[in-house]
């Protein structure tokens, strides 16, 4: 049972155990020293191959008699046979059987074995290669005469067959059986390389005409730069520039918008280059960078700056650099559209050179390429090229109508529902006023605001009406300004300030109260600002006083009361004659006084967590105790500052973990009795209860 487990019906009746090799057991090595005398690699071959026994080979056999060479030939035959009998087709040894043949110099059996071979496989050339070189080596050319031309007639697109069967024609000297040859193989059109074999076959023989006739034939056949190239160097080469120059006009005519048009192009302008006809390369070279696309013309670029450098004038040389440059911006614009730097980057190559029309379609070329998504930040570049166009029309091109036309195009291509540009607004306004056209001007404004209302439109409109005086229409227009943005403080501000310039102070006065009126304002301690300095600039000091309560009511930031306090240490009426200057001026201090007694208190009982600003508050006092002169009193705030002191808390990280750091706190003076009153507290409890447990 046991061995048919391990019997396997590959081995036969052996088992996987008869078949193992045992692999003798490695000795275990006791003494790891090196050993006195090493051994080398190369040693132990030069040992192992004296060592090598002789190798053994059969003992040669002589034929003596023409019994023993029969039976040898029987014997070998049969061999043969046999061999061909159980692979017939393998080639390789029909091959050997018909070599064995010839080298009996039977050379009908070695005919006969090539026959034989053919009808297994008549497609492998190697065997007519074979056959042909066998009837050419002991010299039956009508044999491989007839061998070459049954091969090239059923195999015409082996070139190899061919060129073997025309060589050996030449060899024997038979010139017109190797044209007819060739003659026979063109019909089936081969390959550039068989019609170049031909045409240097007619031209060792001097056969200039025949050799012209096949190029004509070579072209119509191979319709291709490199082919008309060659025809048109054969022709320069005998000396015939005007039939090489019409080899070129040809090909230009039938090849200019073939893909390898500029390798034509570039070789048409050096033939001409050579013949010195400088302008007719000059106008080929212009030509074909006009016609062949600028992806294909790298090296037709190259070669045309190198010729201008050459032999061109200043002019000429730039206009060539340009050329190449702009090949490089069209480049980059045809692979990426979107890319507005590029576009910027051509038109001022465009402009350097300064031609309009020229210019023109570039510009146009660029607008053209409208971004894909209706946002924002994808038209802030694109609406530049709209801004140069205009600029450009006005001032370079001089074209009023033109430049017109485009800002109303601009203005018609961004979506004003979703965004809007204020810089082309006005740009187009201000074109207008410098035209003259003040009505337009006002009108591309009131489709703005109507459209896409914008601060800076605003402001810019306001200014406009200002410097022409119309003071009505600048009334109009903050009303349209706060009614579209009733939260600007800006607008509410230069709004006041406009009808106090025109001394309307009731009218200032009463926009200022709607400004504070407002539910939301964007900066209303600049609007609060502007209203407290107004009427402190009219000398309405208690106008001012009532602003300051009225804001201390919404909030008591640090800031409102510092400025309050200022505000009343200089608040001197100089139009009263009841108190004099050092009067007013000590009663100006203890109105100061009490604003900041009054701030202080409200720190110290509703907002006792802002210490900073207490102490901040206590320095402002200080300070200005300090420049009052004898007027101040400094100890009045002394006894109120507080200490510093350096202390440390845990702050939460970003990871989860805490880290220690410093921060400054600040100690009060009534901060510090009420400390001490806790630790005497402390140390009366500490001693109670110390003394009740020493009774007990």
């Amino acid at each position: 049972m046991s061995s048919s487990k391990e019997a396997d019906p590959t081995l036969g009746y052996l088992t996987r155990k008869d078949t193992e090799v045992k692999l003798p057991r490695p000795t275990r090595v006791k003494n790891k020293t090196p050993a006195p005398i090493q051994i080398t690699a190369e040693q132990i071959l030069r040992e192992a191959r004296e060592r090598q026994e002789a190798e053994i080979r059969p003992p040669k056999q002589k034929i003596t008699d023409p019994t023993e060479l029969g039976e040898y030939r029987l014997r070998k035959r049969k061999e043969f046979e046999d061999l061909i009998r159980r692979v017939r087709w393998n080639i390789g040894v029909w091959i050997k059987y018909a070599q064995w043949e010839e080298s009996q110099k039977d050379f009908k059996r070695a005919r006969s074995v090539w026959e034989r071979a053919l009808e297994v496989d008549y497609k492998n050339h190697t065997l007519w290669l074979k056959y042909a070189e066998v009837e050419m080596k002991n010299k039956f050319i009508n044999h491989a005469r007839n061998v070459w031309d049954r091969a090239v007639t059923l195999l015409p697109r082996v070139d190899q067959l061919w060129y073997k069967y025309i060589h050996m024609e030449e060899m024997l000297g038979n010139v017109a059986g190797a044209r007819q040859v060739f003659e026979r193989w063109m019909k089936w059109t081969p390959d550039q390389q068989g019609w170049l074999s031909y045409i240097k076959f007619e031209l060792r023989y001097n056969e200039i005409e025949r050799a012209r006739g096949i190029f004509e034939r070579f072209v119509q056949c191979h319709p291709r730069v490199g082919a008309w190239i060659r025809y048109a160097k054969f022709e320069m080469k005998n000396g015939e520039v005007a039939r090489a120059r019409n080899v070129y006009e040809r090909a230009v005519d039938k090849l200019s918008d073939d893909e390898e048009a500029e390798m034509l192009f570039v070789a048409f302008a050096e033939f001409e280059e050579r013949c010195k006809e400088t302008e007719r390369a000059r106008a080929i070279y212009k030509f074909a960078l006009d016609h062949i696309p600028k992806g294909r013309a790298e090296d037709l670029y190259r070669k045309f700056v190198a010729f201008e450098k050459q032999y061109g004038d200043r002019e000429g040389i730039e206009d060539a650099i340009v050329g190449k440059r702009r090949f490089q911006y069209e480049d980059e614009v045809k692979k990426n559209p979107l890319n507005y730097d590029s576009c910027f980057d051509y038109i001022r190559l465009e402009e350097s050179v300064g031609d309009k029309e020229r210019i023109r379609e570039v510009y146009e070329r660029a607008i053209a390429n409208v971004p894909p998504a209706e946002e924002k930040r994808y038209w802030q570049r694109y609406i530049y090229l709209w801004i140069n166009y205009a600029l450009y029309e006005e001032l370079d091109a001089g074209d009023a109508e033109r430049t017109r036309d485009v800002y109303r195009e601009c203005l018609n291509q961004i979506p004003h529902q979703k965004f809007s540009f204020a810089k082309i607004w006005l740009l187009a306004a201000q074109f207008e006023i410098r035209q003259l056209n003040l009505q337009a001007a006002r009108q591309i404004l009131g489709n703005a605001i109507g459209k896409a209302p914008k601060d800076k439109i605003f402001k810019k409109y306001i200014e406009i009406e200002l410097q022409l005086g119309n003071i009505d229409r600048c009334r109009k227009l903050y009303e349209k300004y706060l009614e579209w943005s009733p939260e600007n403080c800006y607008a509410w501000s230069k709004y006041a300030e406009l009808e106090r310039s025109l001394s309307e102070t009731d009218r200032a006065r009463g926009i200022f109260e709607l400004a504070i009126a407002q539910p939301a304002l964007d900066m209303p301690e600049l609007l609060w600002k502007a209203y407290i300095d107004f009427e402190t600039a009219e000398g309405e000091f208690e106008r001012a006083r009532a602003l300051y309560e009225r804001l201390l009511d919404r909030t008591k930031h640090l800031k409102v009361w510092i400025s309050y306090a200022e505000f009343e240490a200089t608040a001197m009426d100089m139009d009263s004659a009841d108190l004099d200057e050092h009067e007013q001026k000590k009663q100006c201090i203890q109105h100061a006084r009490r604003v900041f007694e009054k701030a202080l208190t409200y720190f110290r009982s509703s907002a006792p967590d802002l210490k900073e600003e207490r102490a901040m508050l206590l320095e402002k006092w200080l300070n200005m105790e300090a420049s009052s002169g004898e007027l101040g009193d400094v100890s009045l705030v002394q006894s109120k500052l507080p200490k510093k002191l350096k202390k440390r808390r845990q702050v939460a990280t970003e990871d989860g973990s805490t880290r220690i750091e410093e921060f400054i706190d600040y100690l009060f003076p009534e901060e510090t009795q009420t400390t001490n009153l806790k630790i005497l507290e402390a140390a009366y409890k500490w001693k109670r209860q110390k003394l009740s447990s020493d009774d007990d």
